[in-house]
């Protein structure tokens, strides 16, 4: 099993550690790794189309109902056989 050392860990941010170890009675090693385990058991939402991921962060700002512009027909392909 892999160790990690976390240098440079502020005081407030340790004490705040301690405290939530002792409330879930977990040493504060313990509670480190339930709390890596969870934020990256989250982990990313599965590969998709940027599409569908800028929807998803938009979604609770509401939709956009855009008019449907009348298209003509497109031009007919030139003809190399001549």
């Amino acid at each position: 099993m892999a160790s990690i050392t976390i240098r440079n860990l502020d005081d407030p941010l340790k004490s705040r550690l301690r405290v939530r170890a002792a409330q879930h009675g977990r040493s504060m090693e313990e509670e480190a790794r339930v709390i890596l385990r969870s934020a990256l058991d989250k982990g990313t939402p599965e590969a998709s189309h940027v599409a569908e991921s800028i929807r998803r962060r938009f979604a609770a700002l509401g939709g956009l109902d855009l008019p449907v512009v009348a298209r003509a027909p497109g031009r007919e392909p030139p003809d190399f056989a001549e």
